[in-house]
């Protein structure tokens, strides 16, 4: 397919044409050509978009779906279009699956349904059999097989054993563990966090000292054991704090953000809407404020958007009996725009990669087509209209959001939203 797009102005900080506005001819998924003004015969298809802006491709490090298991919340194949719709071409997939991808042969099966899509899938093995927090499941096995990192998605690991044998088996092959920060004991059975709200609402809560603890332990383990550790949607002002000094000290760790905990507070729980039951829970103004200042200054690495989509079975009940989760791919750029500038928002979106072993696509002569395509442009107000996902347990729903989504170009593959 030969492709021309044209009046695009490029974000990105890794390319000689940063900032400026070009037209790019891609021919068979590689982009040949970057100018003004460009003159070529024979274009299968000329793209030309309101205020079109590209940039590479965009990462999300923490989706899930449900396949399989449970396909009537999303099935692969429609989740990765979601993905491409919502500006992505690479996601990293959570192991909350049944069975729990914990083994090489999950990782080789749920690779081989993603094969040949505009987004490239890359797999998060569990950490432990089955995901239940007793045995190590066949990390390296998972390693061979394309896992980019190992964690018990939204489970913390209870035995800290446990987690110093992960990070000393991973450092074998420069694996990467994720310890999800929340200690149960101490969140018990709580729904939402636990403030003044909670209380007023009659709502168990989960402190912020839950995820706190947790933290401060696996820091403790991580400086015992050396190795790479990557701490998920981290939501307080002190785990910020904490993960600054461990930082600080030379410990290999990274911990993301979910981007709802970056707009919503713990106020938006008052009409009991079940869309709002995420985890970690909507924290506090003050926690907020020191989650984009630790983005702004690189304490947190990334953002993610959570992405979790609940059947309405276990969404449109009793919020104590509703399952915690969110869906966010078609919000995430649009949300993180009410909050950063455009540049820091790209940065966000495509920076992340790294960590995970992952290389960043550059716009680029010569280079595979990875790229993203949007305009920061304008505001909206977030409707089911705008999304793709099977499940609909948007918490931005009813939001005002900034800018458009048009699409990706991955390889030979064009997919734009409309």
């Amino acid at each position: 397919m030969k492709l021309l797009l044209r009046s695009a102005k490029i974000i990105d900080f890794n390319s000689a044409y940063h900032q400026k506005k070009v037209d790019l001819f891609i021919k068979d998924g590689r982009i040949e050509k970057i100018g003004t003004s460009l003159k070529i015969s024979e274009v299968d298809k000329e793209i030309k978009l309101k205020d079109l802006h590209i940039s590479p491709g965009w990462f999300d490090s923490s989706v899930s779906f449900g396949e399989p298991g449970y396909e009537e919340r999303e099935t692969i194949s429609n989740g990765l279009k979601v993905a491409a719709k919502s500006g992505f071409t690479h996601i990293a997939l959570n192991p909350n699956t049944n069975p729990v991808t914990d083994d090489n042969g999950a990782i080789t099966s749920i690779l081989s349904k993603a094969k040949n899509n505009a987004v490239k899938l890359a797999p998060i093995g569990s950490l432990t059999k089955a995901g239940e927090g007793v045995d190590l499941a066949e990390l390296y096995d998972m390693h061979q097989g394309g896992a980019i990192a190992f964690g018990d998605h939204k489970k913390s690991i209870a035995h800290p054993n446990l987690l110093k044998l992960a990070l000393q088996y991973a450092q074998n092959f420069d694996g990467l563990v994720l310890s999800f920060p929340q200690d149960n004991k101490i969140a018990g059975k709580g729904l939402v966090n636990e403030e003044v709200s909670s209380t007023f609402l009659g709502l168990k809560g989960i402190p912020a000292l839950a995820e706190e603890l947790q933290i401060i332990r696996d820091l403790y383990i991580l400086e015992y054991t050396g190795g790479k550790l990557h701490i998920p949607t981290i939501s307080t002002e002190k785990s910020v704090r904490l993960i600054k000094e461990a930082k600080k000290k030379g410990l290999d760790v990274s911990c993301s953000v979910a981007i709802h905990n970056l707009l919503f507070t713990d106020d938006l729980l008052k009409e009991f809407d079940t869309n709002t039951k995420v985890l970690p829970p909507l924290r506090t103004k003050k926690d907020i404020k020191a989650l984009i200042k630790g983005l702004k200054e690189g304490t947190i690495d990334m953002v993610t958007s959570d992405h979790s989509p609940i059947d309405i079975e276990h969404k449109k009940v009793e919020f104590e009996y509703a399952l915690f989760g969110s869906i966010g791919l078609e919000s995430a750029f649009g949300a993180l725009l009410q909050v950063f500038t455009l540049d820091e928002t790209i940065g966000f979106l495509t920076g992340s990669r790294k960590r995970f072993g992952l290389k960043i696509p550059v716009i680029k002569e010569g280079k595979r087509a990875n790229l993203s395509l949007f305009s920061p442009e304008g505001t909206y107000n977030f409707t089911t209209q705008h999304i793709h996902s099977s499940s609909k347990n948007s918490i931005f729903l009813d939001s005002k959001l900034n800018g458009k989504v048009y699409g990706v170009i991955s390889g030979k593959n064009l997919i734009l939203s409309e």
